[in-house]
């Protein structure tokens, strides 16, 4: 069965999205039987991976659609069950692959959210009229607000510990105590108590912000909204209509508007060729008009569609080795109009999709090469592309350039919250200034590996057997390896929440998904539902 992540608010199954002026409302009302996968209900508003596609979609809707909102409040629409989280039922019959991905992919939805109060202004409120648990805890950890119902039977939960065998898969320990400051006492007994805890107990311990009996909930909802949105003379936005995504599809190539990927199975690889921009001029006052046909967020789409697809339908692929053709020229004129224009709502949108999109890249647990040949466009924005890759390697040969702009050093932060350019040179702060003071040049083979900014450049006559020695390499070695290699790898320096989510999810999610406590046949997951208590392996590992 081939996943899809495209949808839209007509094929919703399980949110509705609601506009009023500067606030969206998106109302969890989960369809029992509109699982993305056959085999299991979707009660007590539980969610499965088709529910997750949906709030990406209409997040972005938010975001591109409705760019006068200002504050998103998460609501159920069901009588006294916010959401129960993940259905253990699709856990216990999913593979080890689909339970990691399914927890990736919601990592990074709720990332976005914190993403887009950080940069986008668009503040995020859970208003919880009745019972939490887990992943539904989760989604309400990810907003800037948590608003509870003290209706002294609504509880708040993260079980999945004592009732399931394994651990929060989107983060909840995490922003538990790095970004909600709770106590490690207090975690403790909040993670290993399955029946929750109530609202005054939940305020007092910082699970929640603010607590509001049944008949002051809405006054002191209002309350909240009011407080995040701001009065001012601003023009009123048009938004833009976000259109499907174009692709064709067969079972060795994809092609979209602005990239196509062919899938070699012999030689376990994917090359994606990224077609660069063509423009004769841009100017401000008709960019927006162009909605989704402007390049960068046509590329930053079609990246993401793409990095989905190969991630969830083609998982046997280990290599993901990335081209360009275009001018690298015309990069660098987008990327200085960029600069100019970052204030302007829909340049910021678009570059905040790519940054997202570019860290989905990086937490794909893919190898990723970049090649610089002819004909390369490798500049600017799209050099992120680059600085994102495990290796890098460009030709030596007359005419091949590269380039950066002023959106390499700061435009597009890695999970850790350092740009790829800081991250790369940590421990070198001349080679860092160096780039910076030349980010108007292009460079050659020579320059570029002098700078730091490429990895190897082999001549004409070496470029080809280097290549397929070092793709063949890549290959052999074990792809579990590979995994916690590049993890390691990838994020230098300082730590973030987003970059402790993603190693520890991991690390340690990954572990305990392939654990026999947990997916056994007598394990905590495998269990669940049937009257039965799971038999653990008492030995700490």
């Amino acid at each position: 069965m081939m996943i899809s992540y495209q949808t839209s608010p007509e094929e919703y199954k399980h949110w509705k999205l609601e506009v009023s002026n500067k606030v969206a409302f998106l109302i969890l009302d989960i369809d029992e039987d509109g699982g993305i996968q056959d085999g299991y209900q979707l009660k007590l508003n539980s969610y499965d991976l088709g529910v997750d596609i949906e709030l990406n979609d209409a997040l972005n809707r938010i975001r591109f659609e409705h760019p006068n909102v200002q504050c998103v409040v998460f609501k159920s629409g069901k009588n006294k069950m916010f959401c129960s989280g993940a259905n253990i039922y699709m856990l216990g019959q999913s593979i080890h692959s689909w339970k990691v991905n399914f927890c990736k992919f919601t990592n990074e939805t709720r990332n976005g959210i914190e993403d887009s109060s950080q940069r986008e202004n668009i503040k995020f409120i859970a208003a919880i009229s009745g019972t939490v648990a887990g992943g539904g805890y989760e989604l309400a950890l990810a907003c800037d607000q948590i608003l509870m119902i003290d209706d002294r039977s609504s509880t708040v939960s993260l079980p999945e510990v004592p009732l399931l065998g394994v651990l929060p898969g989107t983060g909840g320990l995490t922003r538990l105590t790095d970004k909600r400051g709770v106590r490690k006492d207090h975690a403790d007994i909040f993670c290993t108590t399955s029946e929750g805890i109530k609202a005054e107990r939940a305020l007092e311990w910082k699970i929640v912000d603010f607590i509001a009996k049944q008949k002051d909930f809405e006054n002191s909802l209002q309350n909240l909204i009011d407080e995040f949105i701001e009065d001012n003379e601003e023009k009123t936005k048009v938004g833009i209509k976000l259109e499907p995504v174009e692709k064709k599809i067969d079972d060795h190539k994809i092609e979209y508007n602005t990239i196509s990927a062919k899938i070699d199975n012999e030689k376990n690889f994917v090359e994606i060729i990224i077609n660069g921009p063509k423009f004769d001029e841009l100017e401000i006052n008709n960019i927006v008009s162009t909605g989704c046909t402007f390049w960068l967020l046509t590329f930053a789409r079609d990246l993401e569609d793409l990095i989905l697809h190969l991630r969830t339908n083609v998982n046997e692929i280990g290599l993901w080795v990335f081209k360009s053709k275009g001018s690298a020229e015309k990069m660098r004129q987008l990327d200085a109009f960029l600069s100019r224009y970052r204030n302007n709502w829909f340049i910021k949108a678009s570059v905040s999709y790519l940054r997202r999109t570019l860290q989905r890249l990086e937490t794909s647990s893919r190898s990723i090469f970049t090649l610089i040949e002819q004909d390369s466009c490798f500049a600017g924005s799209l050099y992120e592309i680059a600085l994102a890759s495990d290796r890098v390697y460009m030709k030596d040969l007359e005419g091949i350039h590269i380039g950066l702009s002023m959106m390499n050093f700061g435009a597009y932060p890695t999970i850790t919250g350092l740009t790829r350019m800081h991250s790369r040179f940590s421990k070198e702060g001349q080679k860092l200034e160096n780039c910076f003071n030349r980010f108007q040049d292009l460079f050659d083979a020579k320059e570029s590996s002098n700078l730091g900014l490429v990895t190897l450049t082999p001549d004409e006559l070496d470029w080809d057997d280097e290549i397929r020695l070092a793709i063949e390499e890549r290959a052999s070695i074990s792809p579990d390896a590979l995994t916690g290699l590049e993890a390691n790898l990838r994020f230098g320096g300082d730590e973030s929440l987003q970059s402790k989510i993603f190693g520890r999810l991991t690390a340690w999610q990954n572990w305990v998904f392939s654990r026999p406590n947990a997916v056994g046949d007598e394990g905590a997951l495998k269990v669940f539902g049937s009257g039965k208590k799971p038999k653990f392996n008492k030995e700490r590992i």
